[in-house]
């Protein structure tokens, strides 16, 4: 089973190659009417879950990355090979799909960092990232206690 957990230090560094997925909007209806939407998602979800991975609940950066559409030309291939994607999917919808994925109550997860990539071929790399800390002047208020 492959874990990112901390671990004496070391920064880990996780590549699973996958076609990332957004999470839609689901309605009732999805439960028996099977959008191509909302299959691309199960699928994806299922991969994930087949992978063994797993998130802490803080700490953690995934990086996506989106294959190129093969309608673009090759120069434009090699021009937007490991740009930063901006556009639609949003990244909150893809960390929103592999949180839901591998957490049956995300709510526990209180802080990662998520960037995402043009590139040849589709993929989530996840990397360990410092855990961070609330410095506050006001020591042992209670309202901070917990998120340190």
């Amino acid at each position: 089973m492959m874990k990112l957990n901390k671990g004496g230090g070391m920064i880990q560094y996780l590549e699973i190659m996958i076609n990332p997925v957004a999470k839609p909007r689901q309605t009732q209806r999805d439960k028996w009417a099977k959008r191509p939407c909302v299959m691309r998602y199960r699928a994806f979800a299922d991969q994930l879950r087949a992978s063994g991975l797993t998130l802490p609940e803080c700490g953690y950066h995934l990086i996506f990355v989106l294959p190129m559409p093969p309608s673009w030309t090759d120069k434009k291939r090699v021009k937007m090979n490991g740009k930063p994607h901006q556009q639609v999917p949003d990244k909150d919808n893809l960390e929103k799909a592999v949180l839901d994925a591998l957490f049956e109550n995300d709510c526990r997860v209180w802080d990662g960092r998520v960037s995402k990539f043009w590139g040849v071929r589709g993929k989530l790399i996840v990397k360990e990232i410092e855990k961070p800390e609330l410095r506050d002047q006001n020591a042992g208020d209670s309202e901070n206690e917990g998120c340190v």
